[in-house]
């Protein structure tokens, strides 16, 4: 329970929502957080390095129907889409690669290519990183764009010291052209729990306005357990919200808040966590699969029912025992977390919070097992 007060930046915005009685506000970043909404550009040359980092962002391989071929089926000078088939406003737009040639104008290519409509720009390369990529970049910076960062996809010919060498090589480019701040990230493009990965998501993560950052979290596959801590903490927080929009702040005289939120949109958070923790079949079978695992023993470890199936039935349940488990203790808890305007906490908030909190405590220990199994993080 007391671990939803650790998601410090989402909840104070929330708590500040209603301090504002700003109800709008908070059903506004409850829909963005189970949409996840978000846009990734990815260039970079139309190897099987980006294709495998497009479907590992997406939970993918070359295999698996509707992922990105090792060869790339669109025209050089195209952009091609890519959905997230769980999280369908999740968009990786693959850009064509950076021209090398003298002639090659950046802001004709960040024209084209709309760059700045994108929420991340993610500038891969296989050898050291090219002088027309760092004038896209020095260009996009000029207008204002943010959000930028160059990743050195790793092949299987690589190794530890040759790719030290061509990123010492990449940062000598970036010097020569007067970038000194910028970092190039090591990425293995279909194990992305090595390298540096998790340093550029972190790097993203604080780079995106908050709502987005959280999106873009909920929507990756989970690939390594601190993927998994992060999310179960945004699911908490998404379970405040929530819990708010039950009805359960009687301070705030909004008519009708209590029907706004009940058993099916608990339904919907629950379903989200279930797909964004990786933990439904196709999933599990998918990991299985990719790991060389038997998916038989890594769907033993779901130990939660709402972890294997949520239905309406079972998440009422859950919300039976939370009525029936609330304690003076979590009512205490839950004063805590709330604005000082609005201390007089009602049972429903109560109830639902405990209910989503008690499945997402749940639902994170399998998934946090399941990852470590297919990972070799618990060895």
């Amino acid at each position: 329970m007391a671990d939803v007060l650790k998601s410090l930046n989402l909840l104070e915005t929330l708590k500040e929502s209603i301090e504002k009685n700003n109800i709008s506000d908070i059903k506004d970043a409850v829909e963005d957080l189970l949409i996840s909404r978000i846009n990734i550009a990815i260039t970079g040359d139309r190897g099987p390095e980006k294709a495998m980092f497009i479907n590992s962002l997406r939970g993918l391989s070359f295999g698996d129907e509707g992922a990105a071929l090792c060869s790339s089926t669109a025209a050089s000078e195209e952009l091609a889409v890519f959905q997230n088939p769980k999280h369908p406003d999740f968009r990786l737009w693959d850009l064509p690669m950076i021209s090398n040639a003298d002639s090659f104008d950046p802001e004709k290519y960040i024209e084209r290519f709309k760059i700045s409509r994108y929420n991340i720009v993610i500038m891969t390369f296989t050898q050291t990183l090219s002088q027309n990529t760092v004038a896209v970049w020095r260009e996009a910076r000029s207008l204002q764009k943010e959000g930028l960062y160059f990743a050195l996809l790793a092949s299987e010919k690589d190794n530890e010291k040759s790719l030290e060498a061509k990123r010492q090589s990449s940062l000598e480019v970036l010097k020569a052209k007067g970038v000194t701040l910028s970092k190039v990230f090591l990425v293995h493009p279909d194990t992305l729990e090595k390298l540096d990965f998790l340093k550029l998501l972190e790097d993203i993560q604080g780079d995106l306005p908050e709502i987005r950052a959280y999106a873009l979290l909920l929507a990756l596959p989970t690939f390594s357990t601190k993927i998994v801590a992060q999310k179960k903490d945004a699911f908490k927080a998404l379970g405040w919200a929530a819990a708010s929009l039950s009805g359960g702040v009687s301070a705030i005289p909004v008519p009708m808040v209590a029907s706004l939120v009940d058993t099916s949109v608990a339904v919907r958070i629950l379903t989200k966590a279930q797909i964004s923790l990786c933990l439904d079949n196709e999933s599990v079978e998918r990991l299985a699969q990719q790991r060389g695992i038997d998916s038989a023993k890594l769907k033993a470890m779901r130990t939660c029912t709402l972890s294997v199936e949520v239905s309406k039935n079972e998440v009422k349940k859950w919300l039976t025992a939370a009525e029936r488990d609330t304690t003076t203790a979590t009512k205490r808890l839950v004063e805590l977390a709330m604005p000082r305007q609005a201390r007089a906490v009602s049972h429903a908030f109560t109830v639902m919070l405990q209910a989503i909190n008690s499945a997402i405590d749940d639902m994170s220990a399998d998934a946090e097992n399941i990852v470590a199994l297919a990972t070799g993080e618990s060895q």
